[in-house]
């Protein structure tokens, strides 16, 4: 069987959620496993019926009947956020969420001490605010780098003692650090962890081999190539790394290395959310994001033309993929162009994983960067997005519900049923 890797190669908010969800409903998959991110991932998905989902933690495939969701050990776990995805999921006509759910144990717990230190830092930067979504996903990330032996993790909500310690030495350092974080004392924490682990199953990182034997699944990325931790443009970045490595690392373990296809995923305008490098934004496009909102912690949602420089670099950063998604054909009206250069150039160059210093210069070039456009709108969009990248567009979406997605050519995503 060949496994699909889902990744975007944006600044996020491309439409993953709809592809995973279309891959799901035209093919017998076991499984969807999460390999980055955690709670501040929004992947939209709609029914024909008009229900509607933002994917967070669960899969995007939760709608179709069956189809599972694995947490891996990358994601970063917030079981408070889960519960509420739970009971949404729940009136909209998925009771079983949490049944069809396993959880590796070593995933890092996000917990309200992360959030509240996520948002204490945020707003003391100001004007020079990161665009952070607020949910702690990042702390928990930093506070795991800098703690590893004792980071809340998720097999120590089955240990109320352990649970407890760890808990109490988070909230201690981050407000040493920080002073009083507006978060609940850590008893009044402990219930809702413990009730987690009780509810859902925990396993380890050998479980995932036979989930990947036991049938076809979707590995489904969260942010995207341009947001990555170490290739993105720093400061204006994510902690995660958004690109296929995770994901073919955890392949690998299974002894399955090779066996799945690279799927990338881009929509015909740029987007970003919050601040950061978007070179080809342009306010007079007339354009709105039902499902991307301005939010207090994120900011503006921003348009842009098809920036086919940045997305050159975030299949150079990933590795390349075997094809492409293109979404939001349905926007092929609005005016939006193909930007093919900056002042002159047309590619930039990843560096190395870890140079930050690196990724601070191409932040500070590429927000002082003009964009090169072609005169005129593509009169064929795939063609021209094949043209300007060098892969080939096997999917096209043109709504955003399973029925108005098209495989355009190849065999990669032709249906199985």
């Amino acid at each position: 069987m060949n496994h699909v890797l889902v990744v975007d190669l944006g600044y996020g908010d491309a439409g993953k959620g709809t592809v995973v969800d279309w891959l799901c409903a035209t093919r017998p998959v076991h499984t969807v496993i999460r390999f980055n991110g955690g709670a501040q991932a929004a992947h939209n998905v709609v029914l024909r019926d008009g229900r509607h989902h933002t994917f967070a933690q669960f899969g995007a495939g939760t709608f179709r009947p069956g189809v599972r969701t694995h947490l891996s050990r990358h994601v970063v776990v917030d079981p408070l956020a889960l519960a509420a995805e739970a009971d949404h999921l729940a009136t909209v006509g998925v009771p079983d969420a949490l049944d069809r759910l396993t959880v590796d144990g070593e995933a890092l717990l996000a917990t309200p001490y992360h959030r509240a230190a996520n948002r204490a830092r945020e707003l003391a930067r100001g004007a020079d605010r990161h665009g952070s979504c607020g949910l702690g996903v990042g702390e928990a990330v930093a506070y795991g780098l800098a703690h590893p032996g004792s980071a809340p993790r998720v097999a120590d909500c089955r240990t109320p003692a352990v649970l407890r310690r760890r808990l109490a030495a988070l909230r201690d350092r981050l407000t040493a650090e920080l002073g009083p974080l507006d978060a609940p004392p850590v008893d009044d924490c402990l219930p809702a962890f413990t009730a987690f682990a009780d509810r859902v199953a925990i396993v380890d990182r050998s479980h995932l081999a036979g989930v990947l034997r036991a049938g076809t699944c979707v590995f489904e990325g969260a942010q995207g190539v341009l947001l990555d931790e170490w290739h993105g443009f720093h400061p204006y970045t994510t902690w995660s790394t958004t690109t296929f490595a995770n994901a073919e690392g955890l392949l690998a373990e299974a002894g399955l290395a090779g066996t799945a296809e690279r799927l990338g995923v881009l929509r015909i305008t740029t987007t970003r959310h919050g601040p950061g490098p978007l070179v080809t934004e342009d306010p007079t496009l007339p354009l709105a994001d039902a499902h991307n909102a301005t939010n207090p912690w994120q900011g503006r949602f921003r348009f842009g033309h098809f920036d086919a420089v940045a997305h050159r670099y975030a299949l150079d950063a990933a590795g390349g993929v075997d094809s492409l998604a293109l979404t939001h054909l349905d926007l092929a009206d609005r005016g939006l162009r193909i930007c093919r250069r900056y002042d002159g150039t047309d590619r930039l160059e990843p560096g190395p994983p870890g140079d930050l210093d690196r990724q601070a210069a191409l932040t500070a070039r590429l927000l002082a960067a003009r964009p090169g456009y072609d005169d005129d709108p593509p009169a064929d969009w795939p063609a021209a997005v094949e043209e300007a990248l060098g892969a080939p567009v096997t999917l096209t979406s043109h709504s955003p519900t399973a029925e108005g997605k098209l495989v355009r050519k190849g065999t990669l995503l032709t249906p199985f049923v």
